[in-house]
């Protein structure tokens, strides 16, 4: 099934009651049971693990290519699927960043990640302080300059507003190292520029 997305849109199902979660595993319980069930799982979560995987690719077809592996493989793990406190989300995201690096490791290639200049743009619009397009400029330019594994940090807990428990889940390292990693990567951001980074 193709779907029809928005590269730079914000992934929807990051905030949930309660309620969301209960229904959530409603559709998991049932989804062990009748795979058709996971229609629902797909529907939903599709947007926001394509364009996680796309900002790790920088192309549409090997990133449709590595989602479609993505969902079959959680679909085919659904059983073994337990809740644990953190968001289905991100049992999701652990089997697709599981999946960029096997396929980067399987073809000997170094990561990429594609910095979203509309997403930054977004962000800086939400903020109290006044930035100048230049200065978001250099921002871009500096996050490019980053290692790949500080980038991610950064995404997942500014862009995809993901707290470290799930962090540390989603990328397979301890929490006191994901936290190691975003301020490290905050740390190199403030020499550029004076900003109070709210961790």
């Amino acid at each position: 099934m193709i779907k029809t997305i928005t590269l730079n849109s914000l992934n929807t199902a990051r905030h949930m009651t309660e309620d969301d979660i209960t229904q959530e595993q409603r559709v998991i319980e049932a989804s062990k049971k009748d795979a058709k069930a996971f229609g629902a799982i797909y529907d939903q979560y599709y947007e926001g693990i394509f364009n996680f995987i796309y900002r790790r690719t920088d192309d549409e077809d090997l990133t449709a290519d590595i989602c479609s592996q993505t969902f079959l493989k959680a679909l085919q793990n659904i059983k073994k699927y337990e809740f644990r406190g953190l968001p289905f989300s991100a049992w999701l995201y652990r089997i697709a960043s599981n999946e960029v690096n096997k396929h980067f490791n399987k073809n000997k290639r170094n990561k990429i990640f594609s910095v979203e200049e509309e997403r930054v743009f977004e962000l800086f619009e939400q903020s109290d302080s006044e930035f100048s397009e230049e200065q978001i400029r250099l921002l871009i330019a500096t996050l490019r300059e980053l290692p790949t594994e500080t980038i991610e940090v950064l995404e997942l807990r500014f862009f995809e507003e993901r707290s470290f428990k799930e962090i540390a889940f989603i990328l397979n390292i301890g929490e006191s190292g994901a936290k190691m990693r975003l301020y490290r990567a905050v740390e190199k951001l403030k020499k550029h520029f004076k900003v109070n980074w709210e961790q």
